[in-house]
């Protein structure tokens, strides 16, 4: 998406806002509902979408008066961005607000209306410069271009640093020129990513390796569909064996209901690798016992549409029969190496 679609999207909401005051009414904003009875999950797609049903801000309404000004007052922070070719984290954006009298009751509340914002111009926030604080990485043999103003043309070697790049707004909108990877390897720990690159299992597995820092934000979930899309790349998801681990995989594949309002997230043909039940049972894995909120988990994600297969439910049902969880690192009970040597050999294909 060009820069130029993003401000002419906002341009629009002012345009129909005086428009809407020439003609003698006041303005609405009709943004389609984002409630979870409007979220469906589209099993062509494997994902969540948003449903037909809208829900009114009238600026007649006494009741919508604050949040309709706080939706055009985001509107013209992102315009301000764009302009000016700067970003801005969604905690900059909550204290920004203060600057111009702009009341939000807290960082939830900015967050609700940046989705708003989403909803009514159908396009995700990061087209507007906006994005979460970074807390994912990517190592590989992938080589990137920049697009972003002032590093136009530049272009990036994924193995530049032993610790892996940020995935911040450059690289999330920067375009692959070059892949010696066969595939992607997301991996949910930090120290699990490092040991990866320390090991040079990128090299012997020939993967790009991302970092998922728990769950995902939403700039890695679209790079990652981008790799697997525009270079043809399978995608593993290595986690946690913990309902926790498995529903950040989840996620990655058919995206969340507070997401159904953004397209090209996911990637349906990803696969969990694990570390399932029953791994945890087959190589004998230090574990710990599930807690009442792990087992609660577990019943409702038994519950979760997305969990529906035959393949989701044994391994939901598995994790209910040995009540014990495991976390990535428990395999270096074997040696350091191990989790390569053996357990990625025996995985990857």
């Amino acid at each position: 998406m060009s820069k130029g679609t993003s401000i002419d999207a906002l341009t629009r909401i002012g345009q129909d806002i005086v428009e809407s005051i020439m003609a003698g009414r006041f303005p609405v904003f009709d943004i389609p509902d984002r409630r979870t009875g409007n979220i469906i999950f589209d099993t062509d797609e494997q994902e969540y979408v948003i449903g037909p049903t809208s829900v009114r801000r009238d600026s007649s309404n006494i009741r919508h008066v604050k949040s309709f000004a706080q939706l055009v007052w985001v509107a013209s922070f992102a315009k301000e961005l764009l302009k000016n070719n700067r970003t801005s984290s969604l905690r900059d954006l909550y204290y920004s607000s203060e600057a111009f009298d702009i009341e939000f009751a807290d960082q939830a509340e900015s967050d609700r209306i940046v989705g708003d914002l989403e909803c009514l111009t159908g396009l995700p926030r990061e087209e507007f410069g906006i994005f979460p604080e970074e807390r994912s990485s990517i190592f590989g043999r992938v080589t990137m271009q920049y697009t972003v103003k002032g590093y136009e043309g530049k272009t990036v070697d994924l193995t530049i640093s032993p610790d892996g790049l940020p995935i911040g707004p450059a690289l999330m909108t920067a375009e692959p020129l070059d892949c010696k990877a066969e595939l992607i390897l997301a991996v949910e720990s930090g120290g699990m990513f490092s040991r990866l690159i320390e090991t040079r299992a990128w090299e012997r597995f020939n993967a790009v390796l991302v970092q998922l820092g728990g769950q995902p934000p939403r700039a890695t979930r679209r790079l990652i569909r981008r790799l697997h899309k525009t270079l043809d790349l399978p995608v593993y998801i290595f986690t946690d064996g913990d309902p926790w681990g498995m529903h950040i995989a989840r996620v990655i594949m058919s995206g969340s209901a507070n997401s159904a309002h953004i397209r090209e997230l996911t990637v349906p043909t990803a696969k969990w690798m694990g570390v399932t039940a029953d791994d945890i049972v087959s190589y004998s894995l230090p574990s710990e016992p599930m807690t009442n909120a792990d087992l609660k988990r577990l019943d409702e994600l038994k519950n979760d549409v997305r969990y529906n297969s035959s393949e989701w439910l044994h391994h939901i049902n598995a994790f209910k029969d040995i009540r014990m969880k495991a976390e990535q690192q428990a395999f270096s009970r074997y040696g350091i190496d191990y989790v390569v040597d053996t357990y990625l050999a025996d995985k990857l294909p």
